[in-house]
């Protein structure tokens, strides 16, 4: 029997990195990476892998990352934090390029499956106006209306996938990520999210001695984060499962304020800050966070690692990502 051929897309970035990791780890396949990214700037990189670089916005490349392919894991999206997609909306909703193509391409190569990263950035923006929230179930999705840009380009592509399921019987399967954090990440440089970027913020005060930070907003928001393994072995149940034909919640539960994000790597930085809030920085929602029943139902699944324990190994890392560059020496951001 031929061992199986599973393709990751976005390979070279954070979450991409970390599942062609597990799959390499799990081994019984073989992996196809490809990022549009030149390999010396993935953030990881694996000799036993196929490691390819396309840009995925071409139907034809599409067409060569599917051949032969078993699983697809549709990760490849143009997309950042906070800073990022609210000021490149046409940017992120490019990335509908990528979905279209990779999907037409998994039908027409005859992949078996398809994982689609999706985002709760999908949700209905007037469910999350307030700090004092309720937890966003699937359902929450419709009526629409998601964030500008990302939000859209996202819940636009879980239709496709529904589409291609009902009109071509390919086999699709969408998780709405909430947060994702942890180390081989970006962390500098405008694409960054909120608990990379704080670490970073923390260390350089620390560093600096300068000990002060500037926080986006009042720091009142609320949001979760989830650690990247968690993430992944949440994306490799919802893959596997006959019971997730819809999208699905792929987040923690356990809320917390930008300035409790603060207070806990702070707490590991071993430094107290003067707080600068930026009211006109971008800030996102006031308040978001994942309702995970159906999750735990469909899947017995929940994150299993705390958020302080999450961002001390995250803080760890970028502490070495930050001493690395001050000598000097090259580092991936």
């Amino acid at each position: 029997m031929t061992t199986p051929l599973i393709l990751v897309t976005g390979a070279g970035g954070f979450i991409g990195g970390h599942l062609v990791a597990e799959l390499q780890r799990q081994g019984g396949c073989r992996v196809r990476a490809v990022d549009i990214k030149p390999l010396a700037e993935w953030y990881q990189v694996f000799a036993q892998a196929e490691n390819v670089q396309l840009d995925l916005q071409l139907r034809d490349a599409c067409m060569h990352a599917c051949d032969g392919v078993n699983d697809v894991y549709q990760l490849a999206a143009d997309m950042g934090g906070m800073g990022f997609i609210e000021t490149h909306k046409a940017e992120c909703m490019l990335s509908v390029l990528i979905n279209t193509h990779m999907l037409v391409a998994a039908k027409e190569q005859r992949c078996k499956r398809f994982f689609y990263s999706s985002s709760a950035c999908a949700y209905n923006l007037e469910l999350q106006r307030s700090e004092e929230i309720v937890p966003l179930k699937e359902s929450d999705a419709y009526p629409a209306m998601p964030e500008d840009g990302y939000g859209w380009e996202k819940l636009f592509s879980e239709r496709m996938c529904r589409h291609f399921t009902e009109d071509y019987g390919l086999y699709t399967r969408v998780a709405r990520f909430h947060n994702v954090y942890g180390p081989f990440g970006t962390w500098d440089g405008g694409r960054e999210k909120v608990p990379a970027a704080i670490c970073r913020k923390v260390i350089e005060a620390k560093e600096t001695g300068r000990h002060d930070i500037g926080v986006w907003g009042d720091g009142k928001q609320t949001r979760s984060f989830m650690y990247i393994d968690d993430c992944i072995r949440g994306i490799r149940m919802i893959m596997e499962s006959d019971a997730v034909r819809e999208p699905i919640n792929l987040g923690s539960s356990e809320i917390v304020t930008i300035n409790g994000l603060v207070d806990i790597v702070e707490a590991i930085g071993g430094v107290k800050l003067q707080r600068h809030y930026d009211l006109t920085a971008p800030k996102g929602v006031n308040g978001r966070n994942s309702d995970n029943t159906l999750v735990r139902a469909r899947l017995g699944w929940e994150p299993s690692l705390p958020l302080r324990e999450g961002m001390r190994l995250t803080y760890e890392w970028v502490y070495g990502q930050y001493v690395a560059r001050r000598a000097g020496k090259q580092v991936t951001l």
